[in-house]
């Protein structure tokens, strides 16, 4: 009978940390590309409401409106720096969420190695048992046919 991997709860322990750090990456990943796409939407209406300044400008505008226009844009830059400084916030916490990962990955694998090393130890003493067993019986046979020859 196979004796039972003593560090088996420890695997488990490991394979769930793992599996928990997985799905946090993900998460991680999740939230990074909701941060860049809005970084890139900002981008954006910030390029459309130039552009709307422009038009304006060309075919004039009070000072009242372009300085209504340029407070806005200035609030759109403020806004794009903030997401900036979030998507480079949120790659940070991907890249460590990959690191966290990619350490539990590893101890994990440790200790599973050392599970699949256990489980080939214990198929090799069955089966040295196993072969033991069969030089027996055919030694007890073998011993009995010499003896009906007598």
């Amino acid at each position: 009978m196979a004796k039972p991997f003593t560090l088996q709860p420890l695997l488990e322990l490991m394979q769930s940390r793992t599996d928990e750090a997985t799905r946090r990456l993900g998460q991680l990943i999740a939230a990074e590309q909701n941060a860049r796409s809005r970084l890139e939407m900002l981008e954006q209406y910030r390029q459309e409401y130039a552009d709307k300044l422009r038009e304006a400008t060309a075919q004039g505008i009070t000072r009242q409106a372009l300085a209504n226009y340029q407070d806005f844009l200035g609030r759109i830059d403020e806004a794009l720096q903030q997401q900036a400084q979030a998507v480079r916030q949120s790659e940070a916490n991907t890249a460590a969420g990959q690191q966290h990962w990619r350490d539990q990955n590893t101890r994990l694998k440790a200790i599973d190695t050392l599970s699949l090393r256990h489980d080939a130890r214990e198929r090799r003493a069955e089966e040295k048992q196993a072969q033991k067993l069969q030089d027996e019986f055919s030694t007890r046979k073998f011993g009995r046919g010499n003896r009906e020859l007598e």
